[in-house]
Parts: structure tokens; C-alpha cells; sequence
């Protein structure tokens, strides 16, 4: 059994499909096909009974409708009624009290046995094998005139046993046809239903030899679950291919990144290495460049790995705004004592769906962009508005601004505009990253309004608790 089954496992699923749909009509035709047989042959047989208790009771109506002068001798010589009432195949017999035969009618057939221990008042019926076939043979007493004997009846199951035959036989043929016609249907039926699947495995293996280029456009469109699973192949595929694309791009940005300030401390220490040691405003000036550029890349790393982990959003957490608020803006103006902070606040207060960690991180990457990228003496106006359901915080400052085609990708990893790369402003290109990343995180949204050369404008939308 268990060798069976493991042959059926390692089956195609055409073929697996194909055996089940035809063991389970099979088995299915089967069971109502005996209990069909049973019910049949149960019921002719009772017929067969009842013709045959029909016929007694005929002939003994007969014989009782006779004159009481009427002997057997006349009935011998007048039998051609007795014999209308019988079939072909049936035969009677009229035997005397001492089991003598006196009259045979239709006498086609040999005497049956009489039954033992018999009440010879009751009429008694069995079935016998008589001449090699199975009968029902009736034996009761009857009255002819001033004659009482015993009547035989043997009334051959031939006409039955041919029934069921011929039964038998059909219910094998056309078994024999649904089968065929079952295991027909079921081959067209998993060849059309595993034409999509074959064709999602091809375009898997397709996939993974050229590509996602290489993905083929199915030609199956019916709206069911295997449509279903080709939907969301192609969605799931469609969404790989991005993420693929932006993790190539994420390691191409970040090798680059990572190799200018490589560059720039081995330059210096190749610099120290043959002449600059013995030059103290040399030595001074390469080891400051080399600290700050391990200090820029120690940031980006940071970034990187807070960008890789990605945790899971702590929604047990709140935040008050204002008071985060107020915490970033005392830093950065310890780090930017010329910058200038305004708040204002409108509605009622209530704390915010994300942690104070996020929301201080959020606050301190937007607010110190707002700072350092700008010529003027930083201004940066806050609005806290609270509604019903949410927190909308808008941060101004009257920075450099930022041109139209550069706003919809300054939420990409490393992406800085070239005029922020060419001057001396430091970053890394991942604070806003950073920044979409921990409010998506918490179901928050952000979006961002500037004009070139007249500041910039960030709208964050935070749930309340």
C-alpha cells in the first residue's frame, strides 16, 4: 500500500487528476450499480413468487368452479384450459394422498421433491433446482369433485435469471463506456486546466534563466482561481523586478558612496606616508579630512543598517508631537545657533500612533535639511494641527529649495541633488529615505511642496492615538 501510494505521488498532476476523476466515477458507478443489481434482482424474484402463487391460486379457482360429479378422467380429456392458464414453461401436477401422480398439465418438466415435514393443509413454496434450473415449486391441497390431492406447481426462474443476465451485462457495457467516456473528459478537462500551470512553471524557469525581462504574457484569462494564481504571479513578478532594480541600485549607490570617502582617507594617508608626516599644517589637515570623512561614512552605515532592518511598527507606542518637537529644536539650535524656530499649534492636543525614537529622527532629518540647505539666515516654520482622527505637521523653512523635476525622487536612497554634491554640504543622500521609511511604517504619510531659490514645505500626516 504504501509502495502504491508513493507511485501515485511521484505522478504528473495530469496523471494524478486523470486517475482520480476516473477511480471515483469508477467506484462511485460501481456501488450504485450493486446496490441497482441487488434491488433489481430482488424484485423480479418476488415476482417470479408472485406469478407463480398467482397461477396456484388460478388453478385452484378452477378446479373449485368445476361440477362436484367432475373426475379426473374429464379433466384428463379436457385439459386445453388448465393449459391456457399456464405459461410455456411452467408445469403442474395432481397427486393423490399416497403421492401417486394422477394428472400432469404442461408436463415439460420432471417431479420436484416433496417438502418434509410439511403441513399439507398450508400451501408451502421453495426454490429447487429441477432439471438443472432453479425453480420455485408451489405444492397445496386441493378439492377436484369428491377427489382431495396435492398439487405440484414448478415454475421454472429461467425467463429471471435471463433478465439479470442481460441486466448484468448492461450495467458492465455501459460502465465499461462512462469509464471511457470520464476518463476522456478528465484528460481534456487536465490538459486545459494544466495548460496555465505549465505555462507558469515555463515562465518561472524562463524567469530565472534571462530574467524578468524574459516574462511571456499568458493567454489564459478566465476569471477563477487559476486566473487568480497567473494575477498574482505577474503582480508578484512585477513587484520583484522593482525591488530587484532598486536593490541593484541601492548596492551601485551605496559602492559609490562608500568609495569617495575610501578614496579621499587613502589619498591623505598616502600623503602622510611619504612626505606630510614631517609637515605639521599637512599632517594637521590630513587627519581632519580623514576624521571627518570617517565620520560621514560611520552616518551612512548607520543609515544603512537602520534602512536594512526595517523593523516592525511598535503601535503599543505614542508620541507627543509638540514635546518631541520641542526636544529636536533645543539640538539643532545648540548645532545652528543662528537658526530660528516658530511653532504654532491649532486644534486640540492628543499624542500621535508612532514611538518617540521615529518621531524625533523624522523631526531632526527634515528640520536640519531645512537648515543646512540654505543661504539665508535659517527661518523654520512649524504648524501642528490637530483634527479628530489625525496629526498634520507642516515644516517651512525659506531654504534653496528644490526644482520640480528633482521632488519625486528626493525620497530615493542616496539621491542628491547635483548642486547639494557640488558644494560643502555634507550628507548622505538617506535621511529622507529614512524618513518615508518610519512613517510608511506607522501608516503615516508626507508630502513635500517647494519652489527653487523660495524654501520648502513638508506636510506629515501621523494618526492619533
Amino acid at each position: 500500500m504504501k509502495r502504491l501510494e508513493e507511485s501515485f505521488l511521484k505522478t504528473s498532476l495530469k496523471s494524478k487528476w486523470i486517475l482520480a476523476v476516473g477511480a471515483t466515477i469508477f467506484i462511485s458507478y460501481a456501488i450504485i450499480s450493486v446496490v441497482l443489481y441487488i434491488a433489481l434482482q430482488t424484485w423480479l424474484l418476488n415476482n417470479e413468487e408472485k406469478n407463480a402463487m398467482r397461477t396456484v391460486d388460478d388453478m385452484t379457482s378452477f378446479f373449485y368452479a368445476q361440477e362436484r360429479s367432475v373426475t379426473i378422467q374429464n379433466l384428463q380429456n379436457n385439459s386445453a384450459l388448465m393449459k391456457a392458464i399456464l405459461t410455456q414453461e411452467q408445469t403442474v401436477r395432481i397427486f393423490n394422498m399416497d403421492g401417486i401422480e394422477v394428472l400432469s398439465i404442461n408436463d415439460i418438466t420432471s417431479v420436484a421433491d416433496f417438502p418434509n415435514n410439511a403441513n399439507i393443509n398450508e400451501t408451502n413454496i421453495s426454490e429447487q433446482t429441477v432439471d438443472g434450473k432453479d425453480s420455485f415449486v408451489v405444492h397445496q391441497l386441493v378439492q377436484i369433485g369428491p377427489f382431495q390431492g396435492i398439487m405440484q406447481l414448478i415454475h421454472p426462474l429461467t425467463t429471471f435469471h435471463s433478465m439479470m443476465k442481460y441486466i448484468l451485462t448492461t450495467i458492465i457495457i455501459v460502465g465499461i463506456g462512462a469509464l471511457l467516456f470520464s476518463v476522456s473528459i478528465s484528460y481534456y478537462l487536465a490538459n486545459l486546466l494544466m495548460k496555465p500551470l505549465v505555462q507558469l512553471r515555463d515562465a518561472m524557469n524562463l524567469v530565472r534563466n534571462d530574467g524578468f525581462k524574459a516574462q511571456p504574457e499568458f493567454q489564459y484569462k478566465a476569471d477563477d482561481e487559476i486566473g487568480d494564481l497567473l494575477h498574482m504571479y505577474r503582480t508578484l513578478m512585477n513587484e520583484l523586478e522593482i525591488s530587484f532594480t532598486k536593490q541593484q541600485q541601492f548596492v551601485a549607490d551605496a559602492s559609490h558612496e562608500l568609495r569617495t570617502p575610501i578614496q579621499v582617507i587613502e589619498g591623505h594617508l598616502s600623503l602622510l606616508s611619504r612626505w606630510g608626516k614631517n609637515d605639521p599644517q599637512v599632517l594637521e589637515e590630513s587627519l581632519h579630512t580623514s576624521l571627518a570623512e570617517i565620520t560621514r561614512m560611520k552616518k551612512m552605515i548607520e543609515e544603512l543598517l537602520q534602512l536594512a532592518r526595517n523593523e516592525e511598527a511598535d503601535e503599543t507606542k505614542s508620541a507627543d508631537v509638540e514635546v518631541v518637537y520641542n526636544q529636536v529644536s533645543k539640538e539643532l539650535k545648540q548645532l545652528y545657533p543662528n537658526a530660528n524656530f516658530e511653532l504654532t499649534v491649532i486644534g486640540q492636543i492628543g499624542n500621535a500612533v508612532i514611538t518617540e525614537h521615529a518621531l524625533t529622527q523624522i523631526f531632526r532629518n527634515i528640520m536640519s535639511n531645512g537648515i543646512r540647505y540654505n543661504i539665508n539666515e535659517p527661518i523654520l516654520q512649524t504648524t501642528i494641527q490637530y483634527t479628530k482622527s489625525a496629526i498634520f505637521v507642516t515644516i517651512e523653512d525659506n531654504g534653496i529649495g528644490i526644482a520640480q523635476e528633482h521632488l519625486p525622487h528626493i525620497f530615493d536612497r542616496f539621491y542628491r541633488i547635483d548642486a547639494s554634491r557640488t558644494n560643502a554640504i555634507s550628507g548622505t543622500g538617506l535621511g529622507l529615505s529614512i524618513t518615508k521609511m518610519l512613517l510608511e511604517k506607522y501608516q503615516g504619510e508626507i508630502n513635500v511642496e517647494s519652489t527653487l531659490n523660495n524654501g520648502t514645505a513638508f506636510v506629515i500626516k501621523l494618526f492619533k492615538k
